[in-house]
């Protein structure tokens, strides 16, 4: 089950999953997953398998399911969004559907990823599973678009738990060698979900409801909670913990403010006005009060280690990186293609989804190529790859062929795919069960804050752009005739050309050699 990369040394009373032998026989007859302080060998591991049918499968199965949630969220939504402004109102209000979600996620998972560290995985991914569940009920029940978008904050919340906490569970029950087979399974899962969430989402909008786009949560969500509860055990030893609330809150008002004033800014109200000074000031006042209070914190929610390891540092930077980039083209290849080409909906959401198709596809064979040539340079690889296909859409134009934007889409989605699963496995590899939590949840967090970075630097830049050819009046881009927005997307392209570089120079920080912690324990 999980080799010694488990058993590295930590407070021996702080709870770390490793396997024990089944503790007893389920209902059916057969063996139920037990977790506890310990350790196994690797040939005990390499004995349970790694596949659905193995020991751990029901785990990992819980885990993909609790992913599918997350995953077939942020592609259903986006096919309804037509017939949920038709019922309910707002056009103006409805890009906060996905704002509020995306705050209310980047917030919550550094904390959520502290909290597993503390109080154990399964009940942080419960907890997560339960509010994303709870948020999809109440969107599917809202009536007016305010209480949809506070609703959405709500499965944000959920999400925050549960896309670092199904990661976390990896790491912990398979060793580095085996998570590169069960990347796999996961990478499946949004693989499946870029086409199984825009098919149900038409197909309930256009059979049934739109409400459906939330409902169909429910049982999704009530499995995989049935299944973690029954198959997925911890057994933690009591001890004494100190939560730092204060670094909570104080962390959630910072990403709160800094998120809220970089996805409005030049938006909701203009870059320097008074609101968006006020907002990033006191957002970096929060910041810096936050770092004071960690520093002096006996369990701080973000330690200063955790920015003090080439490794980390490096994950982090490409996290970072890799969500600027993701969020620049899934903003702006689709208003290029129905704006500039002429396209439809349905065709440029094609395009998009060569980037969606690309990225598991990589990610489920990244394993191989990390356990042949390291961690960073099959990080390198993706890099290059994802330079590549940036730099190849750099001559579209007026005329372009939708198909070059697909492939160009294609090449980035496999970059990133080989650089977002190993340097997150070689982040998670270099620390033992009561670290690893945290170290998830701040590579996630540096992901979500490099979306809205993104979403601030791309807007400013099309604005830019836009404002300069109409003698500074700005314009929407649903406005724009095309000889007017393809300039403007251009640039957009150019950009993205650089944070490609820069997502390089990110992965080079990994060091070639990333010493695990099963390394450290042999």
């Amino acid at each position: 089950m999980v080799a010694r990369a488990l058993s590295t040394s930590g407070s021996s009373g702080t709870p770390r999953v490793c396997p024990s032998r089944p503790a007893g026989q389920g209902d059916a007859g057969r063996p139920r997953l037990a977790w506890s302080n310990g350790s196994v060998t690797e040939q005990q591991a390499t004995r349970a398998g790694v596949g659905l049918r193995s020991e751990r499968g029901p785990v990992l199965l819980a885990v993909m399911l609790s992913t599918g949630l997350v995953a077939i969220d942020s592609t259903i939504l986006a096919t309804a969004v037509p017939a949920l402004v038709a019922d309910l109102g707002g056009f103006s209000q409805f890009p906060w559907l996905f704002s509020a979600y995306l705050l209310a996620q980047a917030v919550t998972t550094p904390i959520f990823g502290k909290l597993a560290d503390v109080l154990g995985r399964r009940t942080v991914m419960l907890v997560g599973i339960g509010s994303f569940v709870l948020g999809s009920v109440l969107c599917g029940l809202a009536w007016s678009m305010p209480a949809l978008i506070a609703f959405r904050a709500v499965q944000g919340i959920g999400a925050g738990a549960v896309q670092p906490m199904g990661m976390t569970i990896i790491g912990d029950i398979y060793t580095v060698a085996e998570r590169a087979r069960v990347q796999g399974y996961v990478a499946s899962v949004w693989a499946a979900s870029s086409v199984v969430g825009p098919t149900l989402g038409g197909i309930f909008v256009d059979f049934l409801d739109w409400r459906w786009v939330f409902f169909v949560n429910i049982p999704l969500g009530g499995l995989a909670a049935w299944v973690l509860v029954r198959r997925f055990t911890e057994r933690t030893r009591p001890t004494s913990h100190r939560i730092d609330w204060p670094g909570a809150a104080l962390l959630t008002v910072a990403a709160s403010l800094l998120i809220l004033g970089l996805l409005s800014g030049g938006v909701e109200w203009a870059w320097t006005s008074p609101t968006s000074l006020l907002v990033l000031g006191a957002g970096t006042v929060a910041a810096l009060a936050f770092v004071l209070v960690e520093r002096r914190a006996a369990e701080p929610v973000l330690p200063g280690w955790v920015f003090g390891r080439r490794v980390l540092n490096g994950a982090h930077l490409s996290s970072l990186a890799v969500g600027a980039l993701l969020i620049g083209l899934t903003s702006y290849i689709p208003v290029y293609a129905q704006g500039v080409l002429g396209t439809s909906a349905l065709v440029a959401g094609f395009a998009l989804a060569a980037m969606t198709l690309g990225w598991p596809l990589a990610a489920a064979n990244a394993g191989r190529l990390y356990l042949r040539l390291g961690f960073r340079d099959t990080g390198l690889i993706g890099a290059v790859l994802a330079l590549a296909g940036t730099a190849s859409m750099l001559p579209l134009g007026l005329h372009s062929s939708v198909w070059h934007v697909a492939a160009g889409c294609f090449g980035v989605g496999v970059g990133l795919g080989l650089i977002a699963a190993p340097t997150l496995i070689a982040a998670q590899s270099t620390v033992g069960w009561e670290e690893r939590g945290v170290v998830t949840g701040a590579v996630m967090f540096a992901r979500s804050m490099g979306s809205a970075l993104g979403l601030a630097v791309f807007g400013a830049v099309v604005n830019a752009r836009v404002g300069t050819q109409l003698g500074g009046h700005g314009g929407g881009e649903a406005a724009l005739p095309a000889e007017l927005l393809s300039p403007a997307v251009h640039d957009v392209l150019v950009v993205s050309t650089g944070v490609a570089v820069l997502l390089l120079a990110a992965v080079l920080v990994v060091p070639r050699r990333v010493r695990t912690a099963e390394d450290a324990s042999t």
